[in-house]
């Protein structure tokens, strides 16, 4: 349906379409401008008052004479707004659309086009650096929940003509603002066209749960495969590294987190405090890291296993034994603590900032004393738990984390079942599921391990150095 030069009918329409009469927060203003009738449609709080004033003040003393002359809408808006976004629309549902978005939408009696308006502002919190990915050194802040802060960070650091934000809208419902950013010419075009593909046939009420509604609906992930297929962060930097790396960055309006694409198993084994060390230094803090993500694999098998060969272990290696007489099986403890950890990560979550420290004594000094002295655990296991629980901090991932966790348990049990021949057969399970795992673009979850790219694959593993173009 499009608009008319009747004010009353486009008020109407537009009225009924938005349910003003219903709804306290948007609200349909009218004002006389250049002597003719016309009405502002805006939601109440998502408008900045000082600037839509200026603008009001400038139509408001256009003589009537002056107002005579202007034979369209395009003619009033280059010759008395002033403001830098500003468009016209004249189709109902996308003035309505924009409307909820947050624009204020003007119609003018006589015209056949309404005047677009992006005077938005959102609450937003400020760039704090972001508690999941912090850094010895480098920059602080982080992103936020508003497209437009994020795109300009990214922006910030690179400057070049060739960097893209392409923007869709999701969601039946809610339609969410999502931005595609990518640099022209590094960038795979075919990579770039299927996810635009993807986000064009998504067909959704709402992305409620932002990025991870994003996700579920572009990823065609198997139920039974943990192991992520997307790399998200919450730093500038990293996601401006990946992009001038050519990867593909997808922003979502209401979601600190970026997505980065495509991402293979090797894109968790680096972070962005080993470019902000020496070469010598950040290498070894990536060779630290993935070592801990090996142990925190294999670490509690590894202990079960050797305890049901302990007759076999060398003598100077048979203190790890357990003290005899435990009532309950060691599996079992292994297992109980595993859910005990993660019982406790989630009550951190909901305890207030003054009482974690309580939580933190309750839970580790005062329960785990008492397990064992009851004999429910032994200090064995409660040990090696919890370097299997400090050891997963080490990798920022938590998707990546539970994948860990959740072969760790396979192996685990299998291994109690079949000895040797189930912690093997686990081991085989783990390399099969990332083997099979396929990118959202439906390339290697193991490049550039296999297709073999020794040069993308030395650059994963290892902090090279930064080279640069002078000769």
């Amino acid at each position: 349906m499009k608009l008319t030069k009747s004010i009353k009918t486009n008020y109407d329409t537009i009225a009924s379409k938005l349910k003003i009469d219903k709804s306290f927060d948007l609200i349909a203003r009218e004002i006389s401008v250049g002597g003719r009738k016309s009405y502002l449609f805006f939601v109440d709080g998502l408008i900045k008052d000082d600037v839509t004033e200026r603008i009001l003040n400038t139509f408001i003393t256009i003589p009537k004479e002056d107002m005579d002359k202007v034979p369209d809408m395009g003619s009033f808006m280059a010759n008395y707004i002033a403001h830098i976004e500003v468009d016209k629309e004249n189709d109902i549902d996308k003035i309505a659309a924009s409307v909820l978005a947050g624009p204020m939408a003007i119609v003018i009696d006589g015209f056949e086009d309404a005047i677009i308006l992006d005077v938005r502002t959102y609450p937003a919190r400020g760039p704090e650096e972001p508690q999941k990915e912090q850094t010895l050194k480098g920059a602080r802040d982080g992103f936020v929940e508003t497209i437009v802060m994020n795109t300009a960070l990214i922006r910030r650091r690179i400057r070049d003509k060739n960097l893209v934000f392409e923007m869709a809208s999701i969601g039946n419902m809610s339609k969410t603002d999502v931005s595609i950013g990518y640099i022209e010419g590094t960038a795979n075009k075919e990579t770039v066209s299927l996810i635009k593909k993807e986000l064009e046939e998504i067909d959704v009420r709402a992305l409620d749960m932002g990025d991870q509604s994003l996700v579920e609906t572009l990823t065609k992930s198997k139920w039974y495969n943990p192991f992520p297929k997307i790399k998200s962060t919450q730093r500038p930097d990293v996601a401006s590294a990946h992009i001038a790396e050519g990867k593909i960055a997808i922003l979502i309006d209401t979601s600190p987190n970026v997505i980065i694409l495509p991402t293979s198993i090797f894109d968790f084994m680096q972070e962005a405090d080993d470019y902000y060390q020496p070469i010598l230094t950040g290498n070894y803090l990536r060779l630290i890291r993935n070592i801990t993500l090996l142990m925190t694999l294999i670490l509690t098998p590894l202990y079960l296993l050797a305890i049901e060969y302990i007759d076999l272990l060398p003598q100077w290696l048979k203190f790890i034994a357990p003290e005899p007489g435990y009532q309950v099986p060691l599996i079992v403890q292994f297992l109980l603590l595993e859910v005990a950890v993660d019982s406790l990560k989630l009550a951190s979550l909901n305890t207030p900032g003054s009482l974690g420290m309580s939580l933190s004594v309750v839970g580790a000094l005062i329960l785990g004393e008492f397990a064992i002295k009851t004999e429910w655990f032994v200090a064995e296991t409660i040990l090696y738990m919890a370097i299997v629980a400090l050891g997963g901090f080490a990798q920022s991932s938590t998707e990546l984390g539970f994948a860990i966790k959740l072969c760790r348990m396979l192996i685990l049990i299998l291994t109690s079942i079949f000895n040797i021949w189930g912690f093997i057969a686990g081991i085989i399970i783990t390399i099969l599921l990332v083997a099979t795992n396929k990118t959202m673009t439906g390339q290697s979850y193991l490049y550039p391990l296999f297709p073999f790219d020794g040069k993308a694959l030395k650059h994963l593993l290892f902090r090279t150095a930064i080279k640069s173009n002078r000769k």
